[in-house]
């Protein structure tokens, strides 16, 4: 039986475990996000250990440290050490006006400067440095920077996201089926 947060799909990663903090299973957590969001939740999904309860978190910039029910000693939080840790999309606190949590982006339609549909958002997958959108369009998927000038998030009337757009300064051939083809290639290697 499956409800609210509990496929994979109806959950946003929000960080990953780092290692111990202190002696009583505290648990270090990189954020990718805002640390305020996630001291606001009452449970995380940990990679391989399920749904567990936060019974005391603590910032820590520029992370947070999270108490889990169950974890209760250094060597129970280092057991943990660079495991994903997961939020449940309803469970998210709303976030300010005109910004947006990933799980937003997923499904919404990709179009071009023009109008014209491309694809699909399929989802967002963070680089570090850089995020960027899977699209799934007709000639497969492609990896799309969500990033100004490149991209505009379209909003509705309540300033959540409606759609992708991208804008005059996208690169060209963002997706091209015919990226790496074979026959390009050939013809490098005549000349």
């Amino acid at each position: 039986m499956t409800g609210p947060g509990n496929k994979e799909a109806d959950r946003t990663r929000i960080g990953h475990l780092l290692g111990p903090h202190g002696v009583q299973g505290g648990v270090k957590l990189f954020v990718l996000g805002d640390a305020a969001q996630v001291r606001a939740l009452k449970r995380v999904y940990v990679e391989g250990r399920g749904w567990l309860r936060l019974t005391r978190t603590e910032a820590l910039a520029p992370g947070v440290v999270l108490h889990l029910a169950g974890v209760s000693t250094r060597e129970g939080a280092e057991a943990l050490r660079g495991l994903n840790v997961w939020a449940a999309d309803t469970e998210l606190p709303a976030p300010e006006d005109g910004v947006y949590y990933y799980h937003e982006l997923r499904g919404l339609t990709v179009t071009g400067a023009d109008g014209v549909t491309l694809g699909e958002v399929v989802d967002v997958v963070d680089m570090g440095h850089q995020d960027l959108l899977l699209v799934r369009h007709a000639g497969g998927e492609a990896y799309l920077p969500l990033q100004a000038p490149y991209v505009d998030i379209r909003l509705n009337g309540r300033r959540r996201p409606l759609s992708v757009r991208l804008t005059d300064e996208a690169p060209e051939g963002l997706f091209d089926a015919d990226e790496g083809d074979a026959g390009e290639e050939d013809h490098d290697g005549e000349g």
